[in-house]
């Protein structure tokens, strides 16, 4: 029986020497940035949860608010107007900063990693220590949720919270699986400015799955 490292976020958190180091560095030379953890955005306990990797430098890092400030947030509350589940596709207000008039319906977001990583690129242990968060938010999801898993790292973070083996559940772009308790994970890859300036995914591909999302949901 999976042993349960459940943790109850908070901005302070320090649990990673060598990211809060970092962020330390980064409230110094970009005071106006939030540079802290980042907290989910969307109402606990929605049906929807979609996983990100981490906050990005000058995104979440910089607005306090994940997908909020660079290329991905564009694609993703874009994507999630477009399908119901966001008031509006900007995540920015006129003056760059996180649009407070935006907001989410039965949906929330969050990530794998809470705090911004060096060169995006999380330590095994840092995703780890972050995993109690992760099962924070999978624990207050109702009957019949969907997660959406943006990337292998989402996806095995996802995985490990709920206490499953990785080897039964491999990532795959569009992937749609039942996990027990009733919970349905779908895969897509990151919506990074990388992924999709590279074709791996599109705007389409993207929307596709969370069509599918919406569509599961509806049933």
């Amino acid at each position: 029986m999976k042993q349960s490292r459940m943790l109850t976020f908070k901005e302070d958190c320090r649990r990673c020497s060598r990211l809060a180091g970092f962020l330390a560095g980064v409230r110094l030379e970009r005071p106006d940035y939030h540079a802290l953890p980042v907290s989910s955005f969307g109402v606990p306990g929605s049906g929807f949860l979609i996983v990100g990797l981490a906050p990005g430098m000058h995104g979440a890092n910089r607005t306090g608010r994940p997908f909020s400030g660079d290329y991905a947030g564009n694609l993703l509350y874009g994507t999630l107007h477009k399908y119901g589940f966001a008031s509006s596709a900007e995540p920015l207000d006129a003056a760059g900063n996180a649009n407070p008039a935006l907001h989410l319906t039965g949906c929330r977001i969050t990530n794998a990693v809470r705090c911004l990583p060096p060169q995006n690129k999380p330590e095994p242990d840092e995703i780890r220590n972050c995993n109690g968060y992760l099962e924070e938010e999978l624990a207050a999801l109702p009957q019949g949720a969907v997660v959406m898993a943006l990337g292998t790292v989402a996806h095995q973070a996802v995985l490990t919270a709920l206490g499953l083996r990785k080897s039964s559940f491999a990532f795959a772009h569009g992937a749609q699986r039942e996990l027990p308790g009733g919970m349905t994970l779908f895969d897509s890859y990151h919506c990074s400015r990388y992924n999709t300036q590279t074709k791996r995914l599109t705007t389409a591909m993207f929307e596709a799955v969370v069509g599918n999302i919406a569509k599961h949901l509806e049933r």
